[in-house]
């Protein structure tokens, strides 16, 4: 029998193929939960499998997230990196758990993130290369505290990353953001990178953009 993942997740079959199928793997953001990307699981290209997953931390009144931010009026704002350490071993142990329970090809998994749920796909690729295929980070950053000191002697030549921002988000800077280019670009990676003119959100025109931008990497 097979086991459960071990995190709660939402999970969508591919309508094109029965086995091996190319996933997405959704990361909420901070306070949100797995239905958030789920709802426009039905818009992405059919032949995807798409599991989203829900972080591990409750949190009140209701939400989740895979790290706590504290904020202090001496220290300003700061994340707990050691949690988010943790969520990432998660994920990458959960990918291996649902290449097991799903009918998932292991080789075109894309791990789609918005905000904290992109930091952390970030972190889950570059630490374990050999899991992932693509990454779609939305409206987040790079935050190299919560890598694997080894991930610059992995072979990550064949990530292929998407990035975007809000220029005028008011939550993450759209110049930590900026940053995000170069650091793949000094990896020896392509890393597409736009900005839209909207807050902490995805704007229509970056949704319609990413998902080509994914058809287009998957058939790389």
């Amino acid at each position: 029998m097979k086991q459960a993942l071990s995190l709660d997740h939402l999970y969508k079959a591919s309508d094109k193929f029965t086995e091996n199928a190319p996933l997405i793997l959704m990361l909420h953001g901070f306070g949100s939960d797995e239905n958030d990307l789920f709802s426009f699981a039905s818009e992405l290209p059919a032949e995807y499998a798409i599991i989203s997953l829900k972080a591990p931390i409750p949190m009140q009144p209701f939400g989740n997230a895979w790290y706590n931010i504290y904020f202090d009026s001496n220290d300003g704002k700061w994340s707990d990196d050691e949690q988010a350490i943790a969520s990432r071993e998660l994920v990458a142990n959960c990918i291996g758990e649902i290449v097991e329970k799903y009918p998932i090809d292991p080789k075109r998994v894309t791990l789609l993130g918005f905000s904290q749920g992109t930091i952390l796909s970030f972190a889950v690729a570059l630490s374990y290369p050999e899991k992932v295929k693509n990454i779609i980070g939305l409206s987040g950053y790079v935050n190299e505290k919560i890598l694997k000191q080894d991930y610059r002697e992995k072979d990550l030549s064949h990530l292929q990353v998407y990035s975007s921002h809000g220029s005028v988000d008011q939550v993450i800077p759209v110049e930590w953001a900026r940053k995000t280019p170069n650091f793949f670009k000094d990896l020896g990676l392509n890393c597409t990178y736009s900005e839209f003119p909207v807050g902490h959100g995805v704007a229509p025109q970056n949704f319609y953009e990413f998902k080509e931008w994914l058809i287009r990497a998957d058939m790389k």
